[in-house]
């Protein structure tokens, strides 16, 4: 069996690791192809070498660009990739640009395409990850979802067939991760002391290209500054430009606002672990905090992960100033302690069960 693996962003890269791993101890022959969609060192490099992903096979260096610009261009390169290879399987993974290429270039040449982590839906399509994980469902052939909610919204749109509740493997890889991970090193390296501090961090376009909900979010994290807690912020380069064009320095200094520049997975999840709160907008990094206990603030109007907003574990709390520091301070001043449910997201073994459902239906 030859499968082509698609990446190109943070998450993809976590995503894959094990079920690269597997897929060759299994003894199939994978291709990775990277698509560049994340091209800075701290966004790519560095989560291949920590992860112990291989190189990629095919780096295609798309870059960033508008969303039709950036898509068209990976649609074209995977395009060639797949008919040079001749794969049996393609696996994409999440709801990026690389994603929907991945799978449109595939499902054209009548490939299979397997889509890990189907199923998730924010049910607003001015997201341009909501256009892209619902297109890829509808062409997938092995809709692998990580939990119940996410088959249900598969259900709702008439898709059965091919629908496995597998887990997440985002959770098996910072459950394998976590034991190398220095966290003292990390904390020390940024000046921090377990749960005295915030973590944050935004990159949705939703937030960073509407000058109103930047702003909002900017004047939120600076009042919760104020108040003496300590937030660290690594900067997505999409968040550093937008701050720069609405006209906020991000030299300045504050003891209490620290900008940082994109952090390595082995640092986030060290990060994610000791922190008191996260805010974010982030799919990835609300579930990630949810493995270690962390609650999270989501300055957004709606989430994928509405699991942990219905059990009272995430808030929800869209673009106004107010409401983001609202909840944060209900969170930092409060005893309540957050007790994890694991099985939301399965017991660290979906990308077994994943490695099982491919090798068996071919």
């Amino acid at each position: 069996m030859k499968i082509i693996s698609i990446v190109g962003a943070r998450p993809q890269f976590i995503k894959a690791a094990l079920v690269s791993k597997k897929l060759r101890e299994k003894g199939v022959k994978e291709i990775l192809v990277h698509t560049g969609q994340h091209y800075d060192f701290n966004m790519s490099d560095v989560f291949f070498k920590e992860l112990g992903l291989p190189e990629p096979d095919y780096y295609l260096g798309i870059g960033s660009g508008n969303h039709g610009e950036q898509t068209g261009k990976m649609l074209i390169e995977i395009e060639k990739v797949l008919l040079k290879e001749k794969p049996d399987i393609v696996i994409v993974y999440g709801d990026t640009n690389s994603t929907l290429a991945g799978a449109l270039a595939a499902a054209k040449l009548h490939v299979p395409v397997a889509h890990v982590e189907a199923g998730l839906r924010s049910y607003n399509k001015k997201m341009p990850e909501e256009i892209n994980r619902v297109l890829t469902d509808h062409i997938s052939t092995w809709l692998f979802a990580p939990t119940k909610t996410a088959v249900e919204n598969l259900h709702k749109e008439g898709i059965s067939k091919g629908v496995y509740q597998v887990g997440d493997v985002m959770f098996d890889v910072a459950l394998e991760s976590i034991n190398r991970v220095d966290e003292e090193k990390i904390l020390g390296k940024y000046g921090l002391k377990p749960k005295e501090f915030i973590l944050a961090t935004i990159h949705r376009a939703e937030n960073t290209d509407v000058r109103e909900n930047l702003l909002n979010i900017w004047k939120a994290l600076n009042e919760i500054a104020s108040y003496g807690y300590r937030i660290i912020f690594p900067t997505h380069p999409r968040t550093k430009k937008a701050l720069n064009e609405a006209g906020i320095n991000i030299n300045f200094k504050n003891e209490n606002l620290l900008l940082i520049e994109p952090v390595s997975y082995f640092e986030m999840l060290a990060l994610e672990k000791n922190t008191k709160l996260i805010i974010t907008d982030s799919g990835g990094v609300q579930k990630e905090g949810y493995f270690w206990g962390t609650p999270c603030v989501i300055p957004r109007n709606e989430t994928e992960w509405i699991e942990l907003v219905e059990i009272g574990f995430n808030k929800l709390a869209g673009n106004k100033a107010e409401d983001i520091v609202k909840y944060s301070l209900e969170v930092l001043n409060g005893e309540k302690q957050y007790n994890v449910i694991e099985h939301f997201y399965g017991k660290g073994d979906a990308s077994d069960k994943i490695i099982e459902v491919l090798t068996q239906v071919w």
